[in-house]
C-alpha cells in the first residue's frame, strides 16, 4: 500500500516533487524550535491548487493522514508530522495573483513569505500591516492557519481581521474557492473563518485575499523606560488619549529579555544607559507631519508625571531599524541561549500588571533560581512569559517540570478572564492542556465542525484536537 500512494502521488504531481530519502525530508520532520520531531511518509511539494487537491484526494481515497505545512516557523509543533503521514509542503504556491490598489486588495497564495507579500502591496504603494520577527521564511498560508497577531494588533487587527477571502482544499479533494475581495457579504455563514486559526485541521488554505491601506507618510518610533508593567498600561491609555489611533505598535520587554538579545545577537547595543527594568516599544504612524515632535512632547509630559524615567525618540530611520531588531530578535536569542518553557497568553489590557505580579511570585515560590523573559504586545493584552534556569542541568530538571509550570500560568491567565494561546495557535503543544479551560460546549462544537469537514480525520491528526 506504501508503494501504491507514493506511486500515484508520483503520478499526480512529478518524482521530482514526492521527496522519499530521509536526507531530503529532513528539514520538513522537525519544528523550528527543535522541539518536535517525526517521521512522514513523504514529503510532497505540489505547485498549484488543483495539484495540491490531487494530493489530498488520493490520500483521502488511500485513508493516509496529512500534514499541511508552510514556512515552518510555528512554536507549537503544529506542522510537525507526527509519524507516517503526507506531509504536503505548499512552499511552491507562491504567486501573487492579483492586486488591487483603488480596492486596497491582494491576492496571494499561501506558500508566498510575508515579506515577499508586504514587498507586493509596496509596488502599489500600499501597506500589508501584518508584521513578524519570522517574515521572512513565515507563510501567508502559516500565518492564516494560526491566526497569527504580530506587532500591530491593536491598530490593524490579527491575520482573521486582515482576510477578506480564501481558497482551501477540502478533506476529500474538492476545492473551495471563496476569493471575494467584498467588504460585506452578509449571505449565510462566513466560511473563511471556520478555516482561519484551524490549523490545517479543516482543509488546507492555498489562497487568500488580503486587506491592503495606504502607507502612513508619517512614523515616529521611541524607546522607553518604565518602571513596572502597571506604568506602561498607564502609559497606553495616556497615549491612546491623546493620539487616537494613531498608536500601531506598543511593545513591553523585560530586562531579561533584552539582555539576552544584547548578549546573543552581533551589534546590539541597548538604547538607554541605565538599565531599566522594564521598556516599551512606541510606534505612532499617520499623516500629521510633526508627528515626531508630538510623541517628544507628550514623552516629555510623561516624564513630568513621573510616568516614565527616560525615552529616546528615534533620528533615523537606521535608529528606528536598531529598535526594532532589539525587539523581534528575542525569539532567535532565546533559542540561541537553550530550551524554555514558553507562554503565549493574553488577558485584558488592563489586567497584566496582575498577571505578572502574580505569576511571577508563583513561579519563584514553587521553582528558586527561575529565569523569567517576559515581553510582547502589551497593546493587545498578548505576553509571551518564557521560563528557564541558567544552568544546564537545573534547566533540564525545571524542563520536565513544564506540565507543573504550565497548570501555574494558565490558571491564573483563565481566572484572569485570558486565553493560553493568544497567536501561536495549539498544536501538538497545548491540544490536551486546552481541554481545562474550553467548556465540554465549546469543545463539542469544535468536535461537531472537524467531523463535518473531516469525517476521516485526515487533516493533521493530532493538532489542536
Amino acid at each position: 500500500m506504501t508503494s501504491g500512494i507514493v506511486g500515484r502521488l508520483v503520478k499526480a504531481i512529478g518524482d521530482r516533487y514526492v521527496l522519499t530519502q530521509l536526507a531530503d525530508t529532513a528539514p520538513y520532520l522537525t519544528d523550528w524550535r527543535g522541539r518536535y520531531s517525526g517521521s512522514a511518509l513523504c514529503v510532497t511539494c505540489p505547485g498549484t491548487t488543483e495539484e495540491v487537491a490531487a494530493v489530498v484526494r488520493i490520500c483521502h481515497e488511500e485513508g493516509t493522514a496529512i500534514v499541511p505545512q508552510g514556512g515552518n516557523t510555528g512554536l507549537c509543533g503544529g506542522a510537525t508530522p507526527i509519524g507516517g503521514e503526507v506531509v504536503v509542503s505548499l512552499g511552491r504556491l507562491n504567486r501573487v495573483r492579483w492586486i488591487d490598489p483603488i480596492d486596497n486588495s491582494i491576492c496571494v497564495e499561501a506558500g508566498c513569505t510575508l515579506h515577499s507579500v508586504k514587498e507586493a502591496a509596496a509596488t502599489a504603494d500600499r501597506l500589508f500591516p501584518l508584521s513578524l520577527a519570522a517574515e521572512g521564511t513565515a507563510t501567508i498560508g502559516g500565518n492564516l492557519s494560526t491566526n497569527a497577531g504580530g506587532v500591530q494588533v491593536l491598530h490593524y487587527g490579527n491575520t482573521r481581521d486582515l482576510s477578506l477571502g480564501l481558497e482551501v482544499v477540502l478533506a476529500d479533494g474538492r476545492i473551495w474557492n471563496g476569493l471575494r475581495n467584498l467588504r460585506k457579504d452578509n449571505t449565510g455563514y462566513d466560511i473563511k473563518h471556520l478555516f482561519i486559526g484551524a490549523e490545517g485541521t479543516l482543509g488546507l488554505i492555498t489562497a487568500a485575499t488580503l486587506k491592503l491601506f495606504p502607507y502612513p507618510s508619517q512614523v515616529a518610533t521611541a524607546w522607553v523606560a518604565v518602571s513596572d508593567p502597571a506604568a506602561a498600561v498607564s502609559l497606553l491609555g495616556k497615549l491612546r488619549a491623546s493620539t487616537g489611533n494613531q498608536i500601531t505598535a506598543f511593545e513591553i520587554i523585560g530586562r531579561s529579555a533584552l539582555d539576552f538579545v544584547l548578549m546573543r545577537i552581533p551589534n546590539s547595543r541597548d538604547p538607554l544607559p541605565l538599565r531599566p527594568n522594564w521598556q516599551v516599544l512606541i510606534e505612532l504612524s499617520g499623516h500629521q507631519e510633526d508627528l515626531i515632535d508630538s510623541l517628544t512632547s507628550m514623552l516629555a509630559d510623561a516624564l513630568d508625571c513621573n510616568l516614565i524615567s527616560d525615552a529616546t525618540v528615534a533620528a533615523s530611520k537606521t535608529q528606528v531599524a536598531a529598535f526594532w531588531a532589539l525587539r523581534e530578535n528575542i525569539s532567535e536569542a532565546q533559542r540561541l541561549n537553550g530550551i524554555s518553557i514558553k507562554h503565549d497568553i493574553a488577558v485584558p489590557v488592563s489586567r497584566i500588571p496582575v498577571f505578572i505580579q502574580r505569576a511571577d511570585e508563583a513561579l519563584r515560590n514553587a521553582f528558586p533560581g527561575l529565569r523569567i523573559v517576559c515581553f510582547g504586545h502589551i497593546g493587545d493584552g498578548n505576553l509571551h512569559y518564557n521560563l528557564s534556569k541558567s544552568e544546564t542541568q537545573a534547566n533540564e530538571e525545571f524542563i520536565a517540570q513544564t506540565k507543573t509550570v504550565n497548570r501555574i500560568v494558565h490558571d491564573i491567565v483563565h481566572d484572569l478572564g485570558g486565553s493560553i494561546s493568544a497567536e501561536h495557535g495549539l498544536g501538538q503543544l497545548k491540544r490536551e492542556e486546552v481541554k481545562r479551560y474550553k467548556s465540554e460546549v465549546e469543545l463539542d462544537l469544535m468536535r461537531t465542525l472537524k467531523h463535518a469537514l473531516d469525517p476521516q480525520s485526515l487533516l493533521n491528526p493530532g493538532k489542536v484536537l
